[in-house]
This record gives C-alpha cells, structure tokens and sequence, in this order.
C-alpha cells in the first residue's frame, strides 16, 4: 500500500495526481510497526545517519526559519517520504533522486528519505544557471526530480524538457515533523508523531556496506564538473574521522549558513552534528547581520546557543565588514564580542578555499579565536586539519585527519613513475621528513572517505588514482616544521617564471596584507619570454587607488624578486563560487583577453 501526504507527483507522460491520507491514519501505521533498528545497526558495519535517529529520539535535531524538529520527527517525515519515492521508482534502487530544496528540514527529510529508499542524493542549487541545473540532472541520469513549490518554476520546464518525473513536496511532512510548542498561538493546526520506538527504515542486509549514498559535482574550477560519486562507507568514514579530531558530542549547536550541495555543507555541517545527537540551527541563507545576532545569542536562551560555527573564507570576510560598519566605534561592543565569542563558542573552522591571513589575524582580534583552518576536496572529504587544542599557524592545514593517509611526490628521474618524498597520517611520518628542509610535492590521499569513481567517467578515473591505489588531489603541498601547507592547485596556482615555481596563494596573501586591497587573485599570464608572467587581479577598498610600482614595492617587503607581481589589474569584483572559489582560467580569458596584456 502507498501512502501520499502533502505530496504532488507529476509525470509530463501523465496528468498530475494529488492523493492525501489523514494525520491519524499516517499515525496508525507508524505505531503497527515497532521493530527497534537496534539489530539491524548491530548487523550492519555501515550505520547511515537516519539510522542513529532512534538513540536520540525526543531531542532537538533542526532548527531552521520555521521552528524546531526533533529526530522522531524528521525520521517519520522522512519514512513517509520514502515510500512514496520508492513508488516513483518502481521499487528499484540506486536510482538518482536529484532534488532542489531550500536550507530547511525539507532538506533533511528529502536527504533521509533517499537513503531509506535505497536511492542515491543528488542535491543542486537554486544558484545555478538552468544550462547547469540541466547538466547535473541529465549527466547524473536522475530517475526523479524533487522539489517544492518555491522552485518549480525553475524546475518544471527542465523535467519537461528532459522527460523527468517531478514530485513536488509541500509543507505538510515538514510540519509534521516540528517539535510541538504549546506557547504558540500558530501552532494549534500542528501535529504530532505519537510517541513509541521508531518503524524500522531502511534497506536490511549489508546494502548500506556496498551501496553508492551521494553525487557531489566538483566545483569545475579547472573544467567542465564531475560526479563524484560517494558510498555510504565512504560518508560515515568522513564523518566518524570529524567527529573523533574536532570532538563533537550532543551538547553541540551548530550554525548552519552553507549551501547544502558541497561537502562542506552536507557533512561538515549537517551529517557530523546530526550523527552525534547534536543540534543544526540552520539559516536559509547568508545575511551577515543574522550570523551576528547567532553568534551573540540576541533574544537567544542560553541553553539555545550556538557553540560552533564553520564558514568559508568569504563569509569571514564579511562579517568583519558587518563588524566594522556597525561595532568598531564602540568599545564597550567590541569587549562584549570578544568576551561571548571567546567564552562561549568553543570552535570556529574556515575551509573550501584559502584563508588569507589577514582575515586571520583580525578574526582572532575580534573574536579571540584562532580560526581551525583544514583541507578537503569534494572526492575525499577532509583530510588535512589543525589540530583542535593545539598550535595553529596561519596558512597551514595541519595534519592528516584520524584514518587518512597523505603522501607528497614527484616524477622520478625517469619521468615515467612516482618518486615518494613524504608520507604520512595523523600517527606521524611513515617515511622521509628527516631533512630539516621544506619538502614540496604533489599532494596524494587515501582513506576509507575517497571516493569510489566519477559518475560514467571510467578514464578520467582511472588517471585520477595511482596504481597502488592513492587519490592523486592535483594539488602541490609542502611540508614544514611538523605541518601541511597548500601552494595552490598543480595547474594552476603553481606559477612557472623564469624558471622558477611560485605559489599563487603565497603572492595572494601578501598582497591581502596591502591596506588599499581588499580582494585579490593571482594567475599566470603566458609569455614568451619568462614562461608566465604574475598578474595580481584586485579588488581595491573604496576611496583608495594602487599604481603597479607602489604594489612592487611593498610586494618586496615579503616576496623574493621572481615572485613579485608585473602585472597590475584593477577590477570591481573577482567572481567567486559560493564556496568562495575563484574559477581562474575563466579569470584569465576575461580579465587578459587572448593573453594580450
């Protein structure tokens, strides 16, 4: 029997059904089955996230724009939900659901309900263009659209014109699964779960062990995006490698103000604290002011108030503007900030993209805190973390994580096979590292978080491993005092003038320091004569100029000669992803048209 709540299912091969079942029935059917998940998690080695929801239970799992949602809540919405996705696939599984939500428990529950279904998560963004959003449905060869009515506008004309099944998910399973708040006039239309061990939900067996859970698009900062294609093992290693480094327990409250279609959002933020029985306070989006009323707790109860917040370097960016504009002037303020910030959030993280050290430095002049800053990839999760009590050094990622794995090679002298320079995980260095020198390298993963494959993309693949197995990251690392440093991607942040290699990050973050600049990307420009010329691309703050002599000089101050900029361009704005990546070849063509400088 299907069982269809608040949902509209639409196939452009068939006309619309609506179908609706009462709360009391719904309830009924839950209560007639109440076998516990306990065996099926003891059977099992992996344990998806919906499955944990039964430790937790009554606890607080969400709070987002509409209210707060408990795990009993969201698992029940979820296995509703299931059923009916399980019907719009005939009861197949591994099928792609791709689905456009916004940043709330809709969330959740269409994520969860995937996985009791046996079908892979495709998440999108409403940030993308429709040629995108078109892309990542039709390489992904999704089976099922979802979505809400927000978004069928963007969404509908792609399902018509790729031939897909929409299922259109109201609020109703959504409000279902809020926690009851007698206080509240509104919520007298609201209701509940009734109470009892939770159904049994998802697939038995050893599914979960051998089965493929998410797509992640790489964020095509050097081509066209890849599926990267994660198991259910793959997550839980990611996440249990978080949890035991960045000690999260269920005391936690998190503040959520990332997009849900990157691994930083989903696991980082979402997946860890939802593993743990924490608490997700998630945002719809982000709105500097709102970040500060979360972080201060304002008309916030103590015992509701976040504890830790990770960001990308953009965000930090701006909440030092919001800052400045509204709390530099005022010193008792700027004491009050300092003082809740330091005493009352116990992590701050910034990851995704590179943070430039003056934006640490006043982060921490702010706040107190030291930003954790770690190194990841949408193909491996993290994998390179400062540690959580402990030294950390502005511009490095630390060390491996718990169950990684990092090595840093070269061509060997042949040119045809590897030479090993380093390797290493969080017990220490397995080999070399005894010289008291940096050592540089191409940087290279394993552990159990790496991905399986990209999506119908066996070639590309294949170049991507070694043959004994490692994750080749396309990024060039150093190795130096006991830590990791990130010199840019191999292709493109690794700048080849004049016979020298210089990292464009390194350029970027002395060139931040400059008072007159407030954004700035470095790229390598081609040239006959010095292979590639540095041209430094910037942002300047407003009421302030910058001649090329003036940035070379103050560029010498910290930079050897070969890597001091030559080229000087002033633009409005650096387009960034909104993981606060810049796409450089793009940057390239449009800011050096033809390499004509």
């Amino acid at each position: 029997m299907s069982l269809l709540l608040g949902i509209k299912f639409c196939s452009f091969n068939s006309p619309v059904v609506r179908t609706s079942v009462s709360i009391r029935r719904l309830q009924q059917t839950f209560a007639a089955v109440n076998s516990s998940n306990e065996s099926t998690q003891t059977r099992n080695n992996v344990v998806p996230v919906f499955k944990h929801a039964s430790r937790f239970s009554d606890r607080t799992a969400l709070h987002d724009a509409h209210g707060e949602y408990t795990y009993r809540g969201l698992y029940l919405s979820s296995l509703q939900f299931a059923n009916q996705i399980t019907q719009a696939v005939s009861a197949s599984r591994q099928e792609r659901v791709a689905f456009l939500m916004p940043n709330d428990a809709n969330y959740v529950i269409t994520q969860w309900a995937c996985w009791m279904s046996g079908q892979i998560a495709v998440p999108l963004s409403s940030a993308h263009p429709t040629p995108v959003l078109e892309y990542y449905i039709t390489d992904s060869d999704a089976r099922v659209l979802v979505t809400t009515p927000q978004f069928l506008p963007l969404v509908e004309p792609i399902a018509k014109d790729t031939n897909r099944q929409i299922i259109v998910l109201d609020d109703t399973l959504r409000k279902l699964a809020m926690k009851f708040d007698g206080k509240k006039a509104n919520n007298k239309d609201h209701f509940e779960h009734e109470s009892g061990d939770l159904p049994e939900a998802g697939i038995d067996g050893d599914f979960y062990n051998n089965s493929d859970a998410l797509f992640i698009y790489t964020s095509g900062t050097t081509g066209k995006p890849k599926g990267v294609v994660l198991s259910h093992k793959n997550i839980q290693a990611q996440v249990s490698s978080l949890v035991n480094a960045w000690d999260w327990t269920e005391k936690d409250i998190i503040l959520h103000t990332l997009p849900l279609y990157h691994i930083h959002g989903i696991v980082n933020v979402l997946l860890c604290p939802l593993h743990v029985g924490a608490r997700c306070v998630m945002l719809p989006k982000f709105e500097a002011p709102s970040i500060w009323s979360q972080l201060l707790a304002v008309d916030i109860q103590n015992a509701e108030r976040v504890n830790v917040f990770m960001a990308v370097p953009t965000i930090y960016t701006k909440l030092i503007q919001e800052y400045d504009q509204r709390f530099s002037k005022n010193e008792k303020m700027k004491e009050y900030i300092h003082t809740v910030c330091s005493n009352k959030i116990r992590l701050m993280v910034s990851g995704s993209a590179p943070l430039p050290q003056p934006v640490f430095n006043r982060w921490e002049e702010i706040t107190g805190h030291r930003l954790l800053e770690r190194y990841g990839m949408s193909e491996t999760g993290m994998t390179l973390s400062n540690p959580l009590k402990g030294k950390r050094i502005p511009g490095t990622v630390g060390i491996p994580l718990p169950g990684v794995e990092v090595r840093l090679t070269k061509p060997d002298a042949t040119g045809s096979g590897t030479e090993v320079l380093l390797q290493g995980s969080s017990k220490g260095l397995q080999k070399g590292g005894e010289s008291q020198n940096a050592v540089s390298g191409n940087l290279e993963v394993r552990s159990d978080g790496v991905f399986t494959r990209y999506w119908n993309k066996p070639e590309a693949t294949k170049k991507e491993f070694t043959e004994d197995g490692w994750f080749k990251t396309g990024d060039t690392a150093q190795y130096e005092d006991g830590v990791y440093k990130i010199l840019g991607r191999s292709s493109i942040d690794i700048i080849k003038t004049g016979g020298y290699k210089v990292s464009a990050l390194n350029v970027e973050t002395e060139i931040l320091g400059h008072p007159h600049v407030q954004d700035c990307s470095v790229v390598g420009v081609p040239d006959e004569t010095w292979g590639q010329r540095i041209a430094a691309v910037v942002v300047l703050r407003e009421g302030t100029e910058l001649v090329l002599p003036e940035l070379r000089e103050f560029a010498k101050k910290s930079l050897p000669d070969y890597a001091v900029p030559s080229i000087l361009k002033v633009v409005d704005a650096i387009p960034k992803n909104a993981m606060g990546k810049v796409n450089k070849v793009d940057l390239l063509k449009t800011v050096f048209p033809e390499n004509k400088i």
